[in-house]
């Protein structure tokens, strides 16, 4: 029988999810998990039905990171790990971020790339027993994912040259103290609890919730003054929808809304 594919989707509700298996590897990157997660992410943006997407990795760990021969020629020649032409979103938003919300549930040993996924998901849940290290310079490496930068935006830069510099390995209350993870619960329930908080994302009007991430992300690459001028656009695309008339007849009625992201 082939292989399974270490990255599936599965919808349910408005909830797409993106596992990934590669358990026997410690869930360890190849080239090709790259372009899958980026499709699995333009999967998310295009289906109508899918409001948040939620990643999770099998087994008792997230990632060990890369595997690392299976890059080694590539590096050398100075090639990114997702070279995909397209203007689809990458796992690290360095290309583009997702435009839906993502959260990602993390556990055990998280290294590297794992940490540099979580820091461009929206919302993390980590396991209590979670591990992070950035351990590139260990290895001979700089790093690829965006950790230079946001590391420095989360943490400050202190804090960032303290773990990059040193590559240790600090726990999940030190990543919550960071501000990397969101929140940590005990071993075993972190992709329920995303999954929940993927669900109370879901109560909101969709449309609302893409403009809000959206125009945060114009505040990161473009300033203050230019997240603040969003404000007018924000307004119109959210005031003159079917979902704003829905939450104001519901909250006349007393009841749930019930949006369609419209």
């Amino acid at each position: 029988m082939p292989e399974a594919p270490p990255i599936t989707t599965t919808l349910a509700g408005h909830v797409l999810r993106i596992h990934v298996d590669r358990e026997k590897k410690l869930n360890s990157f190849t080239p090709e998990m790259f372009g899958q997660i980026s499709g699995a992410l333009a999967e998310l943006e295009e289906t109508e039905d899918a409001w948040v997407g939620v990643l999770t990795f099998q087994g008792k760990h997230t990632t060990a990171g890369l595997d690392l021969p299976k890059f080694a020629g590539s590096m050398a020649r100075g090639r990114d790990a997702d070279e995909s032409p397209d203007d689809r979103p990458d796992p690290f938003a360095l290309r583009r971020r997702c435009r839906k919300p993502l959260v990602m549930a993390v556990q055990g040993i998280c290294y590297t790339i794992g940490i540099e996924m979580a820091l461009a998901a929206d919302i993390v849940v980590a396991a209590e027993d979670a591990r992070f290290a950035q351990l590139e310079p260990r290895r001979g490496l700089a790093v690829f994912g965006g950790a230079h930068v946001r590391y420095v935006q989360r943490a400050g830069w202190g804090n960032a040259m303290y773990h990059l510099l040193r590559a240790d390995e600090f726990d999940a209350r030190r990543a919550l103290a960071l501000g990397f993870v969101q929140e940590v619960v005990p071993a075993g329930d972190q992709i329920d609890r995303a999954l929940e908080l993927a669900g109370e994302i879901c109560e909101c009007a969709p449309l609302a919730v893409r403009e809000i991430k959206r125009a945060a992300q114009v505040y990161l690459e473009e300033g203050e003054q230019a997240a603040y001028r969003e404000i007018p656009a924000m307004r119109a695309r959210t005031a003159n929808s079917a979902d704003f008339a829905e939450g104001i007849a519901s909250f006349v009625e007393r009841r749930k809304a019930k949006f369609q992201g419209r």
